[in-house]
């Protein structure tokens, strides 16, 4: 029944529908009062706001049925800046006045069905009071629908076209309508909207789902009374709310409140009357941005003439901030800045006309034209330049930071792109480069403001990089690549891709550095299409013919683009068979990292990741930092909004040292925004061949040609393609690419000249002269670090604005003068050493360097006419004034630095920051009020504070009564300098209101720093002087006497400094932690004991070597090695408790405090070394009159196994005291290295936090990985204990008081030269030099072998090569064109013996082995080992006897050791070889999982085809190897049914046959790939049968030993 009812009361509510459209009749004047408030602040009652309020009648008459014009009545302005509510509004009446003429100006609009339409204004109304009309017909704008009384659309309004929820109701007893409208300001499709400096910054769509940094929303309330054809609105109100916290709004949040009423008053007949003028189309209801883009917030400034301003302002900074920077510099820099934005193009020339010949003028210019950011300045800077008035320098420095600043438009792009392909901007490369770059940059800017900005932009670098392609230019293709990566556009995809190895078009035979270039430049297209970039990437990833390089960054990249859960896991799936282990380990590692994650724009990539991490293999996760890791890590503050990122990835190559690729990345995320803030990447491509190559080998044709020769045989041989020496580097800022750099051998070699020149003398010579002349110069330089600002409109027509602005100036004034005697001669590299000993150099410097730093985060009202906002400002500034005086006598070996007083301000650091309400009007400047945001506690009533907060959970939050402020001064005279120092901190903020982050930062802080003399004698300088030599005890201030513990006056010494600590110990407090700590170690001691036990089993006891082991070239004493090594130490100290009692010392160095009553005080340290007891001893004692506090360190080398050193310290070195021991010995079978730390006694303070500390050791060491034992071990002593059982991994043991930890094979990125006696493997001999380069490269280089028939190659695998009879094999070779070695192997048929083959250079050298001894030959001549060493006349060659064989090294061709002996040999390949050989030895690559590579780059499973592919065959029985075989393909012997039909099938790989006429007499079995074709097929198999792919694998016989007729061919 209720439903009946329901359905017949809306059918009689549709029958009885009324127009709602408001109503203007014809021969009418509708009159309403009006009135408009726009206040900003922190909603809480007591706290300051700022704001404006407009007042007025508003007439509105119709000129046609659609047609109206509106006009202003007695409209007034008002401002406020006070205590909110008590405080009132005050009228701007000149503000007014000025206005009023404006405000008056009748205005025409277009009105139908509640739309404003087209809005019509005479040319002298101002887009600012047209503006304040707008705000008026904003109210009138309604979309009213007559079938829907609660609906949803997209409204068009003065802000843009946002989304807006009507609801109408009727009342009936009232007899009227009520419609309320509610805008949501944070989704609109089209908003009205300024951004500045927020080009580069992403928006973090995730970060604000929950919690929302600026929230906007309006609500519309009208009251409509029936009229004859529609309605009349009776009255409308408009309240809407702006509130932004750069934290979560749940803590507080600013608000910019804005309050509309418009109410009806009466109807007159009088019409409307516009004013004698045209009216002009002036757009519709939306917004119309006026100056407020060139006004700065911070300052109101009436700009009458500008360049006279100009001028008065740039004085001001100029003579200012001369000897110090001034306290008002950055904001009059500021200040600077927005004159010559309201300056014109004649202005400012003008004014660089009258200033660019006076230097210091000319500096501050140019310093402020970049940051006004205007076209007009990139224009003039480009004139400036092209007609020669710039410096190279300057003009780079100017234009990097102008194209950042100014608006990226189609104009400016345009003056951009004719100013980068300028023909004189040609001639300067790396100018180019940084224009090209700031090209690609303001397209970018510009796509940010206009999303659908035209490919056409990009046109010129299309053209550039097409050009480029097919001119194989590289340098020119990675410009345009950069470029195009800065610019982002998803058009440059295309382009992009041409150079992509993705469809295996010619991108793939560019270098690997551009294609790397080219991914890289996909990363900007990613952030706005990734689902374009994320299958290019992908195929990148998976495609295993790529270089594993490329490959990794098509990883980064793809990361980037946010994959999928798809799309991940099919990586991570791919990832299960991947055989190149750098891949696998980068993209493991990435995928790990991304687990972690925990930033909300990453949380998706976050959840992906761990899914797709239990899809890879967990032995990924053991790799060693050899292999390629990726890491991220990050950090989010969710309740403040507030995070950073941190990225690295590092592209290894196992084929060297230094990493291929090293990338860095910061990200940071503030308020719902996100930024890449700076990335630095580097490749060292050919780095490391360029540091350790010797000169390069002998290019000889000849050379080449005798070894390609040498290679002809085998079969399909491809040559690696060369690695020209380069590193390249790159940075980014905001994520645009603002520099990059190459070096190659080109450069070097340009380098070098000039830095060996005669210029570096000359200029060597200048500054020298300049020095002793006297050097003085000033110095100022200012730095607009940030404008950010977000300007949008009020429904009141006034512009609200969110700015943040930071200035820098910083100022130095430098004295420096030199005194140089004797003089130096005119021609400094005729300067002989023994005239350097003789110089005294005297140096004497003045510096006064200051800085003052300036911050300002505003919000509020921006305008010409009238600022009204609330305003953060923080500063900062420092001054560090110092005055040195040096002096090197080199001849006498005594050099001094002198610290002298100099004249400090009275604060040399202040730090301050406000938060204030602040209203200005440009008519009125005297009249600007600024109060603070939160009143000082004397201004307020204590009783009013009780009602300020509702919410009864809100007061008993905290405290409703204010608080006072904090006022505290800390004060600290340093000692013996006479210097004070104090700190003086004010504070008072809102934390009373509520205790969240935002209220405790609004208020006053501040902290200031001074420092003065203190009272007592004053200091004249503070000194530092060193003397070295043996009259450094001359210089000693006062004789070092040590008590003998042995003599009486000694042990009453001793006695009465007992007596002294033993109080000093019952004075300390037993606190309840070390009495616990005691209870709890001694009751868990029977708990640990079991596991001591286990512990004490698998644990070996460390054994000593001999203790008798001294030095012999010490000459050491063997009597005293009796006892233990400690009695030996105590002997040794014994013997000569004062080193300066029998030696002199070595250097003698003292630091002092010089004062007007000559008082001694200061240190110093005497230091003497004993050689025949190898003891050195270093003495610091005070210098003081009566002060006995000294620290003494005595050191003994006991034995090659042993050093000991003590250090004690207090009064005549007796209060305290550690002994440390350090020994070599054996920890079970392995060599080990002990270190024993003994105390005797440390002061409480370190015993005290050593406690605190031991109750973290536990967790910390859960986290490193290592054991932890309680255990009953020494109390006053720490024991680490080291193992190598092997040269690569360690065992650790490390025993402390209560507790032990442990952790076995710990890996090691180098070897340890320790043999298993516990000495090092270095010996020192007169080939000291070649030794220790032979040691380090027998550790680090690849290392292939050969024991009996097992091979293990340079990646550590092995595999048993059957080797044929007579037939080379390559062992190792230079595989580039270069070829600067072959290594050759070969079984004698005789002896069965194998025999070496090296060719490099211009000589063959064949080593071999007769009988035992190993024997060589250089070109077929025998040379004797009785005359070796041998040494080629290059020097570059050198044969010498090692061990039981020989050995040749030739580092500079690539080869660093050669070592052969009856029945084993060893290759070494020079670090920068690795990844460029091949042969049976391998890559060396570190790439295990692609170890069988044939000389055809065709990777085989065999290993017994794989090493028969290496075999150098002949075509000849005859020929004088005495090799008897020939490669070639094999026709499978039985019968293959492949798919269903007879085939017949052909081995893709070579299999060793005899020759024809020979008959094999050995053969062995080997497993290859075929290829089949069907019986019927007509092709010859034979025609590129290699390059076939694989249809089955089956066994077949190689043969290894032939026996030939006499009448074999």
């Amino acid at each position: 029944m209720r439903a009946v009812v329901l359905a017949l009361t809306l059918a009689f509510v549709a029958s009885q529908q009324i127009n709602l459209v408001p109503e203007f009749a014809l021969d009418k004047t509708y009159v309403y009062k009006y009135e408009a408030l726009l206040l900003g602040g922190l909603p809480q009652e007591g706290l300051a706001r700022a704001g404006i309020k407009v007042s007025s009648k508003v007439h509105l008459s119709a000129v046609t049925e659609n047609t109206f014009l509106m006009k202003l009545m007695d409209p007034l302005l008002h401002e406020y800046a006070g205590i909110w509510p008590k405080d009132p509004f005050v009228p701007a009446t000149k503000l007014t006045s000025a206005l009023a003429a404006q405000l008056q100006i009748p205005i025409k609009f277009e009105y139908a069905n509640g739309v404003v339409g087209k809005v019509f204004a005479p040319a002298g109304v101002s887009p600012t009071v047209l503006n304040l009309h707008r705000g008026i017909l904003n109210i009138l704008q309604l979309n009213l629908k007559k079938t829907q009384n609660i609906y949803e659309l997209q409204e068009a309004g003065a802000q843009g076209v946002c989304k807006t929820q009507y609801v109408i109701s009727e009342d009936p007893k009232a007899n009227h309508f009520i419609v309320t409208k509610a805008k949501d300001l944070s989704h609109c499709q089209e908003r009205i909207m300024k951004d500045v400096g927020l080009a580069y910054a992403d928006r973090c769509a995730e970060c604000t789902k929950r919690i929302k940094s600026l929230t906007e929303t309006a609500t519309y309330n009208y009251i409509m009374k029936p009229a004859a054809a529609g309605v009349l609105i009776a009255e409308a109100r408009v309240e809407e709310v702006h509130q932004f916290s750069p934290f979560n709004e749940i803590h507080g949040a600013a608000q910019m409140e804005a309050k509309q009423t418009l109410a009806f008053e009466e109807i007159q007949k009088n019409p409307v009357v516009p004013i004698k003028a045209d009216y002009l189309a002036r757009g519709s209801l939306q917004y119309e941005f006026a100056t407020e883009i060139l006004q700065t917030p911070i300052q109101l400034m009436k700009i009458s003439d500008a360049p006279a301003q100009i001028v008065e302002v740039l004085q001001h900074l100029v003579v200012n901030n001369v000897a110090m920077v001034h306290d008002d510099a950055p904001l009059k820099f500021v200040q600077l800045v927005q004159l010559l934005r309201a300056a014109t193009l004649e202005n400012i020339e003008a004014i660089w006309a009258q200033f660019k010949d006076k230097p210091v003028y000319r500096r501050w210019l140019l310093d402020a034209l970049p940051a006004v950011g205007t076209p007009v300045i990139v224009k003039l800077i480009k004139e400036k330049f092209l007609a020669g008035e710039l410096t190279i320098p300057e003009f780079i420095q100017a234009l990097v930071v102008a194209l950042q600043m100014v608006t990226a438009d189609l104009d400016t792009i345009q003056l951009t792109a004719s100013l980068a392909l300028h023909e004189k901007i040609a001639t300067i490369p790396a100018l180019r480069e940084v224009l090209m770059l700031g090209y690609g940059s303001m397209i970018a800017k510009h796509c940010v403001a206009v999303p659908t900005c035209p490919a056409e932009l990009l046109r010129p670098i299309h053209e550039l990089a097409a050009e480029a392609i097919s001119k194989n230019d590289i340098p020119e293709i990675t410009l345009a690549l950069k470029v195009l990566g800065n610019a982002g556009h998803p058009a440059s995809l295309k382009p992009i891709m041409k150079l992509l190895p993705v469809l295996k078009t010619a991108a793939a035979s560019v270098p690997i550095r551009v294609q790397v270039d080219a991914i890289l430049a996909l990363r900007n297209i990613a952030k706005k299409e990734p689902k374009l970039v994320q299958p290019v990437a992908l195929q990148l990833v998976l495609d295993r013919a790529l270089h594993p390089e490329v490959r990794m960054v098509a990883c980064i990249v793809l990361f980037e683009a946010k994959p999928s859960v798809a799309l991940m896991s099919s990586l991570s799936g791919a990832m299960k068979m991947e055989t190149n282990m750098q891949v696998a380990s980068f993209a493991y590692s990435h995928i790990k990292s991304l687990t972690r994650i925990t930033a909300p724009d990453m949380a998706a990539v976050a959840g992906a990741a761990n899914v797709a991490i239990k899809l890879m293999s967990r032995k990924l996760d053991r790799l060693s930092f050899c292999f390629s890791r990726a890491l991220q890590l990050d950090f989010y503050h969710t309740p403040l909004m507030i995070g950073a990122a941190g990225s690295a990835y590092m592209i290894n190559d196992a084929a060297t040292i230094l990493p291929r690729a090293v990338v860095a990345k910061a990200r940071a995320y503030l308020a719902g925004a996100a930024a890449d803030v700076l990335e630095i990447g580097v490749r060292t491509e050919g780095i490391q061949e360029a540091l350790l190559k010797s000169p390069a080998a002998d290019e000889s044709v000849d050379r080449i040609t005798k070894i390609k020769r040498t290679l002809k045989a085998l079969i399909n041989w491809k040559a690696l393609p060369t690695n020209q020496p380069l590193a390249s580097a790159y940075v980014k800022l905001l994520g645009q690419e603002v520099a990059f750099a190459r070096i190659d051998r080109n450069i070097i070699e340009q380098a070098i000249p000039l830095a060996t020149g005669p210029k570096p003398r000359e200029l060597l010579k200048v500054a020298l002269k300049a020095l002793q002349e006297g050097i003085a110069f000033q110095y100022a330089r200012p730095l607009l670090v940030a404008e950010v600002r977000r300007i949008f409109p009020t429904a009141v027509g006034v512009p609200m604005e969110l700015s943040m602005y930071s200035a820098v100036v910083g100022a130095a004034s430098v004295n420096v003068k030199a005194t140089i005697t004797p003089p130096l001669p005119e021609e400094i590299e005729t300067m002989t050493l023994e005239q350097l000993k003789k110089t005294d150099v005297q140096l004497q410097a003045e510096a006064r360097p200051s800085i003052a730093i300036q911050k300002f985060a505003v919000m509020g009202v921006n305008t010409a006419l009238i600022q009204a906002a609330v305003m953060a400002k923080g500063e900062i500034r420092l001054i560090a004034p110092g005055k040195v005086a040096a002096r090197a006598d080199i001849l006498k070996g005594n050099y001094k630095v002198e610290a002298l007083p100099v004249e400090v301000p009275e604060h040399i650091a202040a730090v301050s920051f406000e938060t204030l309400a602040v209203v200005r009007n440009i008519e009125d400047p005297t009249a600007e009020r600024i109060v603070p945001l939160v009143p000082e506690l004397s201004l307020q009533n204590p009783q009013t504070w009780s009602s300020e907060i509702p919410d009864p959970d809100m007061r008993a939050e905290a405290p409703m009564r204010p608080t006072a402020p904090f006022h505290k001064t800390l004060c600290l005279a340093v000692p013996y300098i006479e210097i004070k120092g104090c700190i003086e901190v004010h504070s008072h903020n809102a934390a009373y209101i509520r205790n969240s982050p935002l209220f405790n930062i609004i208020g006053q802080h501040s902290a200031r720093a001074a420092v003065a003399r203190a009272e007592g004698p004053t200091v004249e300088r503070l000194e530092l002087e060193v003397h070295v030599g043996p009259r450094a005890a001359e210089r000693l201030l006062k004789q070092i006497n040590l008590i003998d513990e042995e003599t009486q006056e000694g042990k009453a010494f001793l006695l009465k400094l007992r007596e002294i600590l033993e109080t000093e110990d019952k004075n300390v407090p037993i606190s309840s932690e070390s009495s616990s700590s005691r209870i709890i170690s001694s009751s868990s001691s029977s708990m640990s004991s079991s596991r001591m036990t286990e512990t004490a089993n698998h644990m070996e006891p460390f054994k000593k070597f001999h203790k008798d082991q001294y030095m012999a070239q010490h000459g050491a004493s063997k009597a005293v090695s009796s006892g233990s090594a400690a009695s030996s130490f105590e002997h040794i100290q014994k013997q000569a408790k004062y080193l300066g009692n029998a030696v002199p010392p070595v250097v003698a160095v003292i630091a002092r405090v010089v004062r007007v009553d000559h008082k001694l005080l200061g240190y110093q340290l005497a230091a003497f070394f004993d050689k025949p007891t190898a003891r050195v001893q270093l003495i610091v004692s005070s210098i003081a009159e009566n002060d006995n506090w000294k620290l003494c360190a005595d050191g003994v080398l006991l034995s090659k196994h042993k050093v000991t050193t003590k250090v004690a310290w207090g009064a005549e070195c007796q209060q305290y005291a550690v002994i440390t021991k350090a020994e070599a010995g054996i920890l079970g079978e392995f060599p080990a290295v002990r270190l024993e730390w003994e105390y005797e006694r440390l002061p409480v303070i370190v015993t005290t936090y050593a406690k605190k500390l031991s109750k973290h050791i536990p967790m910390a060491a859960l986290q490193a990985g290592m054991r932890f034992e309680r255990a009953t071990n020494s109390e006053k002593e720490i024991e680490l204990t080291v193992a190598l059982p092997t040269k690569r991994t360690l065992n650790v043991v490390v025993k402390a008081p209560e507790m032990t930890l442990s952790r076995m094979a710990v890996p090691l990125p180098i070897t340890v030269p320790i043999n298993p006696d516990g000495t090092l493997s270095i010996h020192i001999d007169q080939d000291i030099l070649f030794r220790a380069q032979n040691y380090i490269y027998d550790y680090t280089t690849a290392q292939c072998s050969m024991m009996q028939d097992t091979i293990t190659n340079f990646n550590n695998r092995r595999y048993k090569n059957e080797m044929p009879i007579s037939c080379y094999q390559v062992l190792a070779q230079d595989c580039t064109p270069e070829l600067k070695f072959v290594v050759l192997l070969k079984k004698d048929e005789e002896s069965e013996e194998n025999r070496l083959n090296v060719k490099l250079a211009d000589i063959d050298v064949d080593l071999y082995a007769l009988g035992t001894d190993a024997k060589v030959k250089v070109n077929e001549m025998e040379v004797p080992v009785s005359s070796l060493p041998y040494q080629h006349p290059s020097g570059s060659i050198q044969i010498r006897k090692k061990a039981d064989g020989l050995s040749l090294y030739a580092p500079s061709h690539g080869l660093q050791e050669v070592y052969f002996a009856n029945g084993h040999w060893k290759i070494q390949v020079a670090d920068w070889m690795k990844g460029q050989t091949c042969g049976l030895c391998g890559k060396a690559d570190g790439e295990i999982g692609q170890e069988y590579t044939t000389p055809s780059e065709y990777l085989t499973k065999s290993s017994v085809s794989f090493a028969h592919s290496w075999v150098l065959p002949v075509e000849s029985c005859r020929d004088a190897s005495q090799c008897r075989m020939k490669l070639e393909s094999v026709k499978l012997e039985k019968q293959a049914i492949l798919n269903g039909q007879e085939s017949k099938c052909y081995s893709v790989e070579p299999v060793l046959r005899c020759l024809p006429g020979c008959a094999p007499i050995r053969t062995i079995p080997v497993t290859i790939g075929y290829h089949c074709l069907s019986t019927d097929s007509n092709l010859n198999m034979f025609d590129g049968i290699y390059e076939k792919s694989v249809d089955l694998r089956e066994t077949t016989d190689a043969h290894v030993a032939c026996r030939c007729t006499e009448q074999c061919a």
